[in-house]
C-alpha cells in the first residue's frame, strides 16, 4: 500500500522541503499523510477545477507546484480549493521553491526544454546554497528576436515579451516563474539573454539599458515544464499508483 506520507518522503529526499525559501509554504498542506493512494493528479496550481477533476478520477492526492494555502486563511469558503480538498478527502502535497532549486527540478526542466547544454549555476540561493538561477549554451547563436521566437515555440506560449539585447545570443540564463530579479548584467556574467516568467517595468528597463535580451514567457509556461518529468519520476518510484497531469492545469490568462 502506498500512502501520501511515502510520496511526501520520496519528494523530500529529492527536493527537501527544508530548502524552501523563507516566504514559502511548501509541504503536506491537506491530509494527515496516512491516506492510501492508488491515483494522484499533478498540477501547477490546485484550483477548484483541478480538485473536481481529481474527485472525478478517484484520486486521493494532488501534487502541485504552487501552495494551495499561501496566505493565512481567515475563512474556509465553500467552492474554494482548500474547502473542496477537505470536503472530498483529497490530500495535497505542494513542492514549490524547494522544487525550483532542486537538481532536476523546475529550472533544470526549463533549461532542457530550451535545448541548452553545459547547464550550470548562475546564482545561488544563500540559505540553501542551491542554484537559484541557471545558465547554459545554445546549439548555435541566435539574434534576440530569433531567440524570443525559440522560447515561444519551445514552451508553447501564445506570446512572449522581450527586450532586444545588444548582440547575438550564445549563453542563456534562466529562472522560472517570477525570476527577473536574478537577471544578470551581460558584461559581468557572460550571459546575453535571460528567460523568466514575469518581469516588472523597472526590470525590463534595466535589461534594455544593460544590453540584455530579457524574455518574459509567462509564469505558467516557465514552470509547467516540470509536470511531465515529475509525473514520470513518481510513476517509476510508485508503480502501484496511477499518476497523470491534470488536463485542467492551465494558464489562467489569454492574449488577444
Amino acid at each position: 500500500m502506498t500512502t501520501v506520507r511515502m510520496i511526501y518522503d520520496w519528494l523530500d529526499g529529492w527536493a527537501p522541503f527544508a530548502t524552501a525559501m523563507s516566504f514559502d509554504n511548501a509541504g503536506l498542506l491537506a491530509g494527515s499523510g496516512e491516506e492510501s493512494v492508488s491515483a494522484a493528479l499533478l498540477a501547477l496550481d490546485i484550483t477548484p477545477a483541478v480538485v473536481e477533476e481529481a474527485k472525478e478520477a478517484g484520486a486521493q492526492l494532488i501534487v502541485s507546484h504552487h501552495p494551495v494555502i499561501f496566505d493565512p486563511l481567515r475563512r474556509l469558503l465553500p467552492g474554494s480549493a482548500p474547502y473542496l480538498l477537505c470536503a472530498s478527502g483529497i490530500a495535497a502535497i505542494c513542492a514549490h521553491t524547494n522544487l525550483d532549486l532542486a537538481p532536476g527540478g523546475v529550472n533544470t526542466c526549463l533549461a532542457e526544454r530550451l535545448g541548452l547544454s553545459r547547464v550550470r549555476p548562475l546564482s545561488l540561493d544563500e540559505p540553501s546554497g542551491l542554484p537559484e538561477s541557471l545558465c547554459g549554451e545554445l546549439p548555435s547563436p541566435l539574434s534576440p528576436e530569433a531567440f524570443a521566437r525559440h522560447v515561444k515555440e519551445s514552451l508553447g506560449c501564445e506570446a512572449v515579451e522581450f527586450t532586444p539585447g545588444a548582440g547575438e545570443i550564445r549563453t542563456v540564463g534562466l529562472c522560472s516563474g517570477a525570476g527577473a530579479f536574478c537577471a544578470p548584467v551581460p558584461e559581468q556574467s557572460g550571459v546575453q539573454a535571460f528567460v523568466t516568467g514575469e518581469a516588472k517595468h523597472h526590470e525590463l528597463l534595466a535589461a534594455r539599458q544593460s544590453g540584455l535580451t530579457l524574455v518574459v514567457a509567462g509564469h505558467f509556461h516557465t514552470e509547467a515544464v516540470v509536470l511531465d518529468p515529475l509525473c514520470q519520476k513518481l510513476a517509476a518510484a510508485f508503480p502501484a499508483v496511477s499518476f497523470r497531469v491534470a488536463s485542467s492545469s492551465a494558464a489562467p490568462s489569454r492574449f488577444v
